[in-house]
């Protein structure tokens, strides 16, 4: 008998009990409907750990031009050579180093001088630092926002917003990106390291942005297609990024950061405007926001109060090759440390480095920074960082894969808790098929006694099983797709469902079939021809 055949047989003696049919089915069809659902939540408990990793930097790396570990400020404005101490035995723990990055930020973002607030507010207008500083007590502190709160619109454009090349790219040592060391070449090989994802070059540059009589004065970033893929908790309530044909082409296009749009155009939608960013026009084509609760805009930070244009872009406005610095992503966090270490082996033999010196770039990774942006205070960041061994590597590394054995462990505990309703509905099939096997007992003598051969009375009830087990399969994949989306919107929690979870709950579903049809099927085959035709 061909399979064709069984199957139709199948489906023939299904139709004739459709009740009983339909509630031995039901087992199934919640069973898989149940191991689909606890699947989908456990991937998307998962998938949006891992957003949140992301979206916290923990798989970034960024390198700066220039190597500021060799020359930094210390609490007293000193210089202090960093290196020379590590080589003199005396290295910096990773406390101070954070004690020192937390303090330095404080002391920049915090305050300014009575002779700070003088010198800058004379850049602009001599009139307004004499009117302006004289309301201000000698010794007193003001906040630093002020220093660019006086920028009239035919000031000369390199008094604050572009440094020339001398100033900014001189010393191979100078901090903060501020070296000619890096090269779009540089970002390139970059690329090519194994396990890199996303890779975006940088130039970046204070600027006014003038939009009809309003201005803003904030950052514009020369950046990368790729830009969005790297801020992964970024979102674009209008319009979108630069593409690459633009990039290519250094075409004068800009995405305006939700900060810049909110001061420049209110509620009014900027996508087609104009802006002017050194006095050249720029066509906003989107605006960047926030896609995480981890993240929210604000006045003043680097993200959402800043305007992004192509690298290349600036490069030919500002007639500059050169970058401030390249962000890479790892496909996997627990490969930061590797490719970091890769990063700077590759760019001291493209830079020629010898053996002895220092490096010309500097190589960082986000764990520490995301440690002290995330949500812990600054105090517990600092006894963290002071108390753990090796705490960028533990937390990259060992951090990313135990978050994911515990996804995975979970999601296999919920989906194991699930498959036992899979057993009970094979179980309640292995019933409904020896109940059939009694009651269709006298035709199995016949089909026998017309010359069925026992192989093909077991294919037939085994053709039955399967056929009810795969429709309950198939009813309870629609259930479950169901199930996950009403937990999405009713819950607010993550799910994902898989093409590999709804094939392998189909392949299973039919396989519970087979195994627990095979059973009454071979009960079936057994059947004495004669003795079954005098059952009654």
């Amino acid at each position: 008998m061909s399979i064709r055949s069984c199957l139709g047989i199948a489906f023939e003696a299904l139709a004739r009990n459709k009740l009983q049919s339909a509630l031995t089915m039901i087992g199934i069809t919640i069973g898989v409907a149940t191991v689909l659902t606890m699947v989908a939540v456990g991937s998307g408990a998962q998938a949006a750990i891992d957003q949140q990793i992301r979206a916290a930097g923990m798989n970034l790396i960024v390198v700066r031009a220039g190597n500021y570990k060799v020359k930094t400020e210390d609490d007293f404005g000193g210089v202090v050579d960093h290196q020379a101490a590590a080589a003199e035995g005396t290295e910096e723990t990773e406390e101070t180093v954070l004690h020192r990055e937390t303090e330095q930020q404080r002391r920049t973002e915090s305050t300014c001088t009575r002779d700070d607030l003088r010198f800058s507010v004379s850049l602009c207008d001599p009139v307004a630092s004499a009117r302006s500083v004289a309301l201000v007590p000698s010794g007193a502190s003001v906040p630093s926002v002020v220093s660019v709160a006086f920028h009239p619109e035919d000031d000369p454009m390199e008094k604050h917003d572009h440094p020339t090349a001398s100033q900014r790219l001189g010393d191979a040592a100078a901090g903060l990106g501020a070296a000619a060391t890096l090269t779009a070449a540089d970002a390139a090989a970059v690329r090519r390291i194994r396990g890199v994802q996303y890779v975006s070059e940088g130039v970046h540059e204070n600027v006014r942005v003038a939009a009809d009589a309003k201005r803003w004065f904030t950052r514009v970033h020369g950046a990368d297609v790729e830009l969005p893929e790297i801020r992964r908790a970024w979102a674009f309530p209008a319009g979108r990024f630069f593409t690459s044909r633009e990039q290519a082409r250094a075409s004068q296009v800009v995405v305006l950061g939700q900060v810049v749009a909110q001061k420049l155009f209110g509620d009014v939608n900027p996508l087609g405007r104009t802006v002017f960013v050194w006095k050249q026009p720029f066509d906003v084509i989107g605006v960047i926001g926030s896609g995480s609760w981890m993240v929210a805009p604000a006045p003043g930070d680097d993200q959402f109060d800043a305007i992004y244009v192509p690298f290349t872009t600036v490069h030919r406005l500002l007639n500059l090759s050169k970058l401030n610095d390249i962000t890479i992503t790892a496909a996997s966090t627990g490969d930061v440390t590797r490719i970091a270490k890769d990063i700077t082996d590759l760019l001291r033999t493209r830079h020629g480095i010898g053996v002895q010196d220092p490096d010309d770039f500097t190589v960082a990774t986000q764990a520490r920074r995301a440690l002290a942006s995330g949500g812990l205070r600054p105090d517990v960041a600092r006894a963290v960082v002071g108390n753990v061994s090796g705490l960028e590597k533990v937390t990259l590394e060992q951090l990313g894969r135990t978050l994911d054995r515990a996804m995975r462990t979970m999601t296999a505990l919920l989906g194991s808790i699930a498959a036992v309703s899979l057993v009970v509905g094979g179980i309640g099939i292995m019933n409904i098929m020896l109940l059939s096997v009694t009651e269709r007992t006298q035709e199995i003598g016949l089909r026998r006694a017309v010359g069925a051969r026992a192989g093909d009375v077991l294919r037939q009830f085994l053709a039955e099983a399967t056929v009810l087990s795969a429709v309950g399969g198939l009813a309870g994949i629609i259930v479950g797709e169901v199930a996950s989306g009403m937990v999405a919107r009713l819950l607010h929690w993550s799910t994902a469902v898989s093409p590999t979870a709804i094939l392998v709950s189909f392949a299973v579903a039919a396989a519970i079939g087979m195994f627990f049809g095979y059973y009454p099927a071979r009960e079936a085959a057994r059947v004495d021809p004669i003795e079954s035709l005098r059952y009654e």
